[in-house]
């Protein structure tokens, strides 16, 4: 590490081979060694000796709604990049529609990088839409370097991101997988939806039954049969529905190439202790009963579940109505992620390394950036997040980053508080006071 400028020393340091003592040494951003804790420290490199706090790499979040350009007054690159660093987030992946316009061909693409440039404070791609009529816009958007291409099954909630019938379904698929891309779907059954209870008002209980698991269920068989049919490589988005994890393993097992994400509220919060009324806790598909939750955390271990998203979807806080069939649907969590799923995770005896594989190194394999993101590891940026796993804090809304500072999450006691965040070498966030953007825009590389 003769050539090292800066080295990080812990106790504790998360690596594809385990945790375990170590010196990383960091030269123009880049990590170029991870050596014994005790190796000499080069003339003129600086030593960060983080002691016994955890050094793992930084998260790749690869579902957030930043909704910049266009409906900035619900969320932005500037405050939600911010959000991400404070919560350990070194790199996100933007979604392509509640901003205006949608990502959905490359001169919307480039409106959107050109806003994002100057505001990131971490890292941040772009997904591009598929629309009924944007065929023709794919391969372009896919040279461009979107990581992948985001459809709906079911109306979006925004009229200019329309569904997916099954016909324009498989025509996106088979144009996707004729060059080689990535499809990630919003799984669920319109005409179920239509057809299940509708009832507007205050109970919780009421709008859970209006998204029922089998809506979830039937449009990911779908999503199955067209990808089976076509050799398609899928995503699934946002799994709450447990019922649906055999039929993925079997798809699996059967040569379907389909990976699965869940969402942290998915994971740690239940239908059972919603409020009334209580509309930060309304997403789409919904948060589900808590022996569901307890099936998705079983299928997290066993990888039938390959990562953990925020799905990040905030809005402005009068949006966020007591009425649920009204409400605007959606859970601000960026911030807060790895906090909520390490606080359960430990609960039911995982450990941190289990947290960085679904949260950084399977969300990074995900978008092909596990070259360069979701690893401590020689070649790979010099991403970091540095926590105390065992110090705990209680969720205060006014010391959140997001522009809308509505959480689920308000007054819930979480384990693990991130003293640092560093991207490609530098200290962009400590203790609450954060540097000037340093975040890249990236693009798909392969």
């Amino acid at each position: 590490m003769s050539d090292a400028e800066l080295v990080l020393r812990s106790t504790r340091v998360i690596t594809p081979e385990g945790t375990r003592a170590a010196s990383v040494a960091v030269s123009g951003g880049t990590i170029t060694a991870v050596l014994p804790h005790d190796a000499p420290v080069p003339p003129g490199a600086r030593l960060e000796d983080l002691g016994d706090h955890v050094l793992l790499p930084g998260l790749v979040d690869t579902h957030v709604h930043v909704n910049d350009p266009g409906r900035t007054e619900w969320e932005g690159f500037w405050t939600a990049t911010r959000a991400a660093a404070a919560g350990g987030i070194t790199t996100l992946v933007d979604m392509p529609l509640n901003s205006l316009p949608p990502t959905t061909t490359v001169a919307h693409l480039r409106t959107k990088q050109r806003v994002a440039a100057d505001k990131a404070h971490v890292d941040v791609g772009f997904w591009g839409g598929a629309l009924p009529g944007n065929t023709e816009d794919l391969r372009p958007l896919h040279d461009a370097g979107v990581f992948g291409f985001k459809a709906f099954l079911s109306p979006s909630g925004v009229e200019e991101f329309p569904h997916l019938d099954r016909e324009a379904l498989s025509r996106a698929m088979a144009e996707i997988a004729a060059f080689g891309g990535l499809l990630i779907v919003h799984a669920e059954d319109p005409r179920l939806l239509a057809s299940a209870p509708q009832q507007p008002g205050p109970k919780y209980a009421d709008f859970l039954a209006s998204r029922p698991r089998d809506a979830e269920d039937t449009a990911i068989a779908q999503l199955i049969r067209e990808a089976r049919a076509l050799d398609a490589r899928v995503h699934v988005l946002h799994l709450s529905s447990s019922d649906a994890l055999p039929m993925i393993a079997d798809a699996r097992a059967e040569g379907v190439r389909i990976t699965v994400e869940t969402c942290p509220h998915y994971l740690t919060l239940t239908a059972e202790e919603v409020p009334d009324g209580a509309s930060e806790f309304k997403c789409c598909p919904p948060i589900r009963e808590a022996a569901n939750q307890d099936l998705l955390w079983q299928a997290l271990a066993d990888g039938t579940v390959d990562c953990v998203v925020t799905d990040h979807s905030p809005s402005t806080a009068d949006l966020k109505t007591d009425d649920f069939a009204t409400a605007w649907g959606g859970i601000s969590g960026l911030q807060l992620s790895l906090a909520a799923v390490w606080t359960e995770a430990r609960r039911r005896g995982h450990g941190l390394e289990d947290v960085v594989r679904w949260m950084s190194e399977r969300t990074a394999a995900l978008v092909g950036l596990d070259g360069c993101k979701g690893a401590i590891a020689a070649g790979h940026d010099a991403d970091f997040a540095v926590l105390a796993p065992d110090e705990t804090f209680t969720v205060d809304p006014a010391s959140l980053q997001h522009r809308n500072r509505v959480t689920a999450y308000a007054g819930k006691t979480l384990h693990g508080v991130v003293k640092s965040t560093w991207l490609r070498g530098q200290r962009i966030v400590a203790d609450g006071e954060f540097t000037e953007p340093k975040g890249r825009l990236l693009t798909r590389t392969h």
